[in-house]
């Protein structure tokens, strides 16, 4: 039986930076073991992202599994909170909802400075003892990513991701209503009545003491209702598949998805994860499934923070940590495993932010003679035998061979 892996380095991709001499970090990064790969494989771009969707890590990773994000993608809060285990009710309005920085009326940092998901917690215990009732509720995830759920909310609003408006004016990016919705009164008076509330506490006093970012404002975005999404064997026909993430929100597709979750030791989502141990998971996950989904943070983050020099070395970790382990194995499984690596969408350092650009891809298969693509970045797969191709064909492409 063929076997399918998937590695999806979050963020990979970028755009030219001009201090890297008109390069991205892709192309500045050394990565002879991605480069090797792509010698095997054919490759293209791939659009990741409907027009009408928002460039979302959630959005692009729905549409790389297979499915039609214009039909199932309901929001990022309800992945996160299946990935969680929370108990989601019909009526349940589900919120990504972050721990952020908000400093002189501006939102400074989405992530808190990277808080750690002990402190995260403690904070989220306070948020629910003094915020929460019987129609608000918070549930903590990792780090600064956590859940917030308003019972019998309404949809019909429009909220921004903090990632995406770092430095802006917290008054001018607040949730806007789209129609006449109580909701969005809820939801700015928690915003702001939690800053109070955070700011005292003392896992932020202690924090800005030792010179750290304060998680002092709560940021719900991307609400939506329990999705009705089919499994990626009722679309497939993939009987046994696995999720690897340090990331909520892939663990929550993959729950849709009737995939199994794997957690590894040490994973974080930062450069500092354990691309090793999510490697070795990924090909032992491959001896009792059928699919495996490897999704990497890191580049994404190191986008996030306009931090180039970062974003180039955890390319080259995972070329060194990720993809050469998976390289070995494949060289002595070739007729046995079909590989594929690319980004979701690219996270830009220069505006630390996702686009919804068109995205490298490619994929090995041991029956498909590969192109004339001898190294893998934004430029050069402009000339793979894929070429262009439009969301969901990416998994048929992947099952398949044939365009």
């Amino acid at each position: 039986m063929m076997k399918y892996l998937v590695i999806l380095a979050d963020g990979f991709a970028d755009e030219p930076i001009e201090r890297l001499g008109g390069k991205t970090p892709m192309m500045a990064a050394h990565t002879p073991h991605i480069d090797e790969l792509c010698k095997l494989s054919r490759c293209g771009f791939l659009k990741t992202v409907p027009d009408s969707l928002h460039p979302g890590s959630e959005v692009a990773n729905m549409t790389i599994m297979g499915y039609d994000a214009e039909k199932y993608y309901e929001g990022r809060g309800v992945l996160e909170a299946a990935a969680l285990g929370v108990d989601i009710e019909a009526n349940d309005l589900v919120f990504r909802c972050n721990l952020v920085t908000e400093e002189d009326g501006k939102l400074l940092n989405h992530s808190a400075g990277h808080i750690s998901t002990e402190e995260a917690q403690e904070l989220i215990v306070a948020l629910n003892e003094y915020l929460g009732n019987g129609v608000v509720q918070f549930h903590t995830g990792v780090s600064y990513r956590h859940v917030l759920v308003i019972k019998n909310g309404r949809k019909g609003l429009s909220c921004t991701p903090p990632h995406d408006v770092p430095g802006e004016y917290v008054e001018t990016i607040l949730p806007k209503p789209l129609e006449g919705n109580e909701t969005v009164t809820l939801l700015r008076k928690l915003m702001f009545d939690s800053i109070d509330l955070l700011n005292n506490h003392p896992v932020n006093i202690k924090r800005k003491k030792e010179g750290k970012s304060v998680a002092n404002m709560i940021w719900p975005w991307s609400p939506g209702f329990k999705p009705n999404m089919p499994t990626i064997e009722e679309l497939y026909g993939i009987k046994h598949g696995a999720v690897i993430s340090a990331v909520d929100l892939i663990h929550g597709l993959g729950r849709f998805g009737g995939l199994q979750s794997i957690f590894v030791e040490g994973a974080t989502g930062l450069y500092t994860t354990n691309y090793s141990g999510k490697a070795s998971a990924a090909l032992e996950a491959l001896d009792t499934n059928e699919y495996v989904f490897l999704h990497i943070e890191a580049p994404d983050e190191a986008g996030h923070e306009g931090d180039v020099e970062l974003k180039i070395k955890t390319l080259e970790d995972i070329d060194q940590l990720v993809v050469k382990p998976i390289l070995s194995y494949l060289n002595a499984n070739k007729d046995k495993l079909s590989v594929a690596l690319l980004p979701d969408h690219p996270t830009p350092c220069e505006i630390r932010t996702h686009t919804r650009d068109y995205v490298p891809f490619m994929i090995y298969r041991p029956e498909v003679e590969a192109d004339s693509v001898l190294v893998y970045d934004e430029s050069s797969v402009k000339e793979g035998a894929h070429g262009f191709v439009d969301q969901t064909q990416f998994m048929q492409l992947l099952l398949s061979g044939k365009k």
